[in-house]
């Protein structure tokens, strides 16, 4: 069971996981406040914490072969949202 933390440094960390879990909350299970978070992939749950450094989202997934997906859907949804950031992909780690 690979765990797989992506880091964003921004000080929007806090708006961002918001916007992230309202939006995959229209099609799966979250939880939101301020600081914290949680979206039920299919794939695995992706715990999100924000902070004045960033957002942090760490998952652990049962395939391994599924990380690269949930990359990208966090990738792919962090980049519509983060349109005003000069960078806007998380920087992925893998146990």
């Amino acid at each position: 069971m690979p765990t797989t933390t992506g880091f964003y440094q921004t000080e929007n960390g806090s708006k961002y996981l918001q916007q992230l879990c309202k939006h995959f909350g229209h099609k799966i299970e979250t939880s939101y406040d301020s600081e914290k978070g949680y979206a039920a992939f299919e794939m695995g749950t992706a715990y999100m914490t924000a902070d004045s450094k960033g957002l942090t989202v760490t998952a652990t997934l049962d395939d391994p072969e599924m990380v690269p997906a949930l990359h990208s859907v966090i990738d792919r949804h962090l980049e519509t949202f983060a349109f005003r950031e000069t960078e806007k992909n998380m920087v992925w780690t893998v146990e």
